[in-house]
């Protein structure tokens, strides 16, 4: 399907948006509902990849095909690798057949676990022939993507010892791990992270447990970018947020104050208010710990005639696609004078728009909506919009209610 969209009826908005479950939060604690039972996920993802998820965790079936479901792919991995005298079969869509599954597999093989690639040598499909592990030492690049990891701390408590992680080098996504520790204290699981150890101890003690998922950051940038793009004066409030978030990706409410956006915190949502004019000076931003908001910033930027400089986005490269590439290509179509290395993109200041642009979407959720918001200033297409589905199922009808103008084809 593709996606018209003429504009906005009014750049002066005042509206509410329900936003569903964070999607890492819900993935993780659905990994733990499996190998814990009492537990009650309140508020969880509508998002395709938890739905995989979901689903993968409730077959019995020896074939598991997840889709472009990275994180579940990731989390699954460690998941069957503990699945005593079950084989599994873990595959997905060719896209995810062609993003690095090696390092995790190492790391798990390093443990005891038996694992064999079908097809290429480092990437999925896999075969896991699920059995205890008794190692309770692994080692493991800390400059990865943070899923390896939470992959390995997600499965920690279910080992006979516990696990203790040594993280190499310099250590990424942090925000990702201490969110994996977070919930797993919550469900009185004990855990530590000093310097570049991590330290899980085995379960003890079956509780009830009900984890609140917080509303999705990542699905939030989108009407930051909105709320950016718009008049003074307009506001969005989002439900359901809260100031001491467990994502990295709340960082958007500083780095959207110096585009004009004012975050007000209130019991359950935050609102966003367009108070002034966006700071024109160079922005510079290490985004290491919240690569995911990237794109949104990117065309952000864009749309308010800003130059920047994004760096620590070298996960981006093994996405859905590659995403700096990507981005390189759709803001150039756009106009933009862009440049970007394997770990950092590069935005010169841009007065002209071209408008009508077709903007293609390589299967990537986060190109479809990172674009979307231009539609403020020109009349822009989105090709494939279905994608979106991936995260947020519900986007288009959601940005229809703030005004935007659009035709399906």
């Amino acid at each position: 399907m593709k996606i018209c969209i003429k504009g906005i009826d009014s750049k002066h908005i005042k509206k509410d948006i329900f936003i569903s479950g964070s999607k890492s939060e819900s993935n993780r604690i659905l990994i733990l509902q499996k190998l814990f039972r009492e537990i009650t996920i309140n508020n969880l993802s509508d998002s395709d990849d938890t739905h995989h998820l979901q689903h993968a965790l409730s077959s019995q079936d020896i074939n598991i095909n997840v889709g472009h479901a990275g994180t579940a792919m990731r989390f699954l991995t460690a998941y069957f690798a503990i699945q005593q005298k079950r084989t599994t079969i873990l595959s997905g869509s060719e896209r995810m057949h062609q993003r690095p599954i090696k390092v995790l597999v190492e790391a798990l093989s390093a443990l005891g676990a038996e694992i064999s690639y079908l097809e290429n040598e480092g990437f999925p499909p896999i075969k896991i022939i699920g059995k205890q592990l008794f190692v309770d030492t692994v080692k493991i690049n800390g400059n990865i993507s943070s899923q390896y990891i939470s992959a390995l701390l997600l499965i920690a408590a279910s080992l006979p010892n516990g696990l203790r992680v040594e993280l190499l080098g310099e250590i990424t996504s942090i925000p990702y791990i201490n969110m994996t520790l977070t919930l797993l204290k919550q469900i009185g699981i004990i855990a530590s992270f000093e310097g570049q150890i991590i330290q899980v101890a085995p379960f003890e003690e079956e509780k009830k447990h009900t984890l609140e998922v917080e509303s999705d950051w990542s699905s939030a940038s989108y009407f930051y970018s909105i709320a950016a793009l718009s008049n003074i004066g307009s506001e969005i409030r989002l439900s359901s947020y809260k100031k001491e978030s467990l994502q990295g990706d709340a960082i958007l409410a500083n780095i959207y104050n110096s585009f004009g956006v004012e975050t007000v915190y209130e019991t359950n949502s935050i609102i966003l208010r367009k108070t002034r004019k966006p700071n024109k000076q160079h922005l510079k931003i290490d985004l290491n710990k919240a690569p995911d908001i990237a794109q949104t910033i990117a065309v952000t930027c864009f749309g308010l005639e800003i130059s920047c400089e994004l760096s620590g986005l070298h996960t981006l490269k093994i996405k859905e696609t590659d995403r700096l590439e990507a981005l390189h290509t759709e803001l150039a179509k756009l106009g933009a004078n862009i440049s970007v290395t394997p770990n950092s993109l590069h935005l010169k200041r841009s007065t002209e728009m071209i408008a009508n642009v077709s903007i293609e979407t390589y299967n990537d959720h986060r190109m479809a909506m990172a674009f979307a918001p231009l539609a403020i200033k020109i009349p822009i297409e989105i090709l494939d919009a279905d994608v979106v589905t991936k995260s947020y199922r519900n986007f288009w009808r959601d940005i229809e209610k703030i005004g935007f103008q659009f035709n399906k084809v």
